[in-house]
């Protein structure tokens, strides 16, 4: 059986899938990567120079001086066919959640209406000081005004979006949520990850040792492709389109 016949198997016989998806499923939406040999967002730039929470409370200037153009790619990113299978696949009732390291929140503008995010999104920021959130587009907003960094309207405080900067920790509850769901599931599809970030990378070892099927669909090897019952090296547009199932 070729591997895209035993992906359309394993989803036709699944009732509680759940998808598992990293930046490769946005860079077919137009977002970089960050760790892609001389096309990440790190090939040339020190990450924690950027996205380090110590770095970004010591001087928020030099993000927002670097990060402003990336929004509006963000921002005007649209879903492809892969977060289109999966909205399908939730509407369907056949799915759990979806659990995703992206921040870009194109699986909510896809359809999806269960996504863990566990690195927060990019979409809402909130102030340092008193926590008054509102849409980042908003906050960009002030800052194309001249105001680096932004600062909020109620109280002055420094506005950060609401993402998990390196040396933060995951938020607990969409963590343990996110384990639940892989311990509960049939079926575990990595979609678009290297599987090289802890602790999320654990999650399709959770799922194998519940007893799922576990399915890694990802243009380079990943550290657990040999404990998967399946891995595709491919484009999730074209592996997806081509496994649709009614």
């Amino acid at each position: 059986m070729d591997c895209i016949a035993e992906l359309k198997t394993l989803l036709s016989r699944s009732e509680r899938t759940v998808f598992f998806s990293g930046a490769g499923i946005s860079t077919e939406s137009g977002i970089p990567d960050y760790r892609t040999p001389g096309k990440g967002l790190w090939a040339n730039l020190a990450s924690e120079d950027y996205l380090n929470i110590d770095s970004f409370t010591a001087n928020p200037e030099k993000f927002y001086t670097f990060f402003a153009p990336l929004f509006d790619v963000f921002r005007n990113a649209l879903p492809n066919t892969a977060h289109a299978f999966i909205a399908k696949r939730g509407a369907e009732g056949r799915m759990l959640s979806v659990i995703t390291q992206n921040i870009d929140g194109l699986h909510q503008k896809a359809g999806s209406d269960k996504v863990h995010e566990l690195h927060g999104s990019l979409m809402t920021s909130r102030c340092m000081r008193c926590e008054e959130e509102m849409a980042t587009v908003r906050v960009f907003r002030i800052f194309s005004k001249g105001e680096n960094p932004p600062r909020c309207p109620a109280c002055g405080g420094v506005m950060r979006p609401n993402v998990i900067f390196f040396g933060e920790m995951l938020p607990p509850a969409v963590m343990d949520n996110a384990v639940k769901d892989s311990m509960n599931c049939d079926l575990f599809i990595v979609a678009g990850s290297s599987l090289s970030v802890m602790p999320a990378a654990m999650l399709p070892g959770y799922a194998k040792s519940a007893g799922a099927k576990v399915v890694i669909i990802n243009r380079m090897p990943t550290p657990y492709d040999s404990m998967a019952d399946l891995v595709i090296s491919g484009s999730l547009g074209e592996v997806f389109k081509s496994a649709e199932v009614c």
